[in-house]
């Protein structure tokens, strides 16, 4: 019971790691600027609410759309550590327009808060290669899912009142920290990819 429960959870803090939402704060505060405080946690919510699905979707037929694009678990392995890699040193380096490059005006739907922000291509490849992996652990995914999509709801609704508690500067230092963190597991992605392809 005592391994079910650590492998939900340490599952769950990778999911984390990969939404990045602490990361995606300023892209996030940025995004909505212009927009009435209360029209922005709806938006917020509704992008939440559609990345949640997304990654369902992914959770549930991934399996099978990898058997029918005939890709092999490296090939995902290696392409979501690749992805993740550019994202990870975006966030240490990052450019003027930010992580997701230069954005239209007007109100967000689906790009860029839903996806890339919270179901972003490493997570979505993940999700495919863990149902793959122990294709009997889908409830156990599952949980570990809505936990990490439950603590990157909390943080992204509460976004700015985390940016007047921790300043600009903070949530930069995060950034960096979370690109540091994100650049090593996608080094561990491309190292288990390659060594399973060699």
């Amino acid at each position: 019971m005592n391994d079910f429960g650590t492998s939900i959870w340490s599952t769950a803090v990778l999911l984390f790691f990969l939404m990045d939402p602490l990361g995606n704060i300023p892209v996030l505060l940025s995004v909505l600027k212009g927009i009435p405080p209360k029209r922005q946690r709806f938006i917020i919510l509704r992008e939440l609410l559609v990345a949640l699905a997304i990654l369902f979707v992914f959770l549930l037929a991934g399996g099978p759309l990898l058997d029918f694009l005939h890709l092999q678990q490296e090939a995902v392995t290696i392409s979501g550590g690749i992805i993740l890699l550019i994202i990870g040193l975006r966030m240490i380096f990052p450019k003027p327009e930010g992580i997701m490059g230069h954005q239209p005006g007007g109100e967000p739907f689906l790009v860029p808060i839903a996806i890339p922000m919270i179901a972003g291509p490493s997570i979505l490849a993940m999700l495919i290669l863990m149902t793959q992996n122990s294709p009997g652990n889908t409830g156990n995914w599952a949980i570990s899912v809505l936990i990490a999509w439950g603590l990157s709801a909390i943080i992204l609704l509460a976004a700015p009142l985390l940016l007047r508690v921790l300043k600009e500067r903070g949530l930069i230092a995060l950034e960096r920290l979370m690109g540091m963190l994100l650049v090593m597991i996608a080094v561990q992605m491309l190292i288990n990819g390659f060594k399973v392809l060699f």
